[in-house]
């Protein structure tokens, strides 16, 4: 797939970024590669692989034993709040 240069107008507005005109033609070109590679992935024979669960088969994830290594100070944070509800920190409304 190869972007033009009202895509990546449009991509930069929608993602809310300033690109000055010097910038433009370096994402045009940037992004085209991007996309053109993932096509090739895309088009990558993977009919009959297993999905991997990790890369270097035979190694598991050593994980921490999940247990509780704090006591819950909720009240003690709590008390520094202006206003709190039944547990709950009460903000002013921002959004109309």
């Amino acid at each position: 797939m190869s972007l033009n240069r009202a895509d990546i107008e449009n991509i930069a507005r929608l993602a809310r970024l300033e690109l000055t005109e010097a910038e433009i033609p370096v994402y045009v070109d940037s992004l085209s590669r991007i996309f053109a590679f993932v096509g090739e992935l895309d088009r990558a024979p993977t009919t009959g692989i297993a999905p991997m669960a990790h890369p270097l088969p035979g190694l598991a994830q050593r994980l921490r034993p999940d247990e509780v290594a704090e006591t819950d100070h909720r009240e003690l944070y709590q008390r520094n709040a202006p206003r709190v509800e039944a547990g709950l920190y009460v903000v002013p409304k921002v959004i109309e």
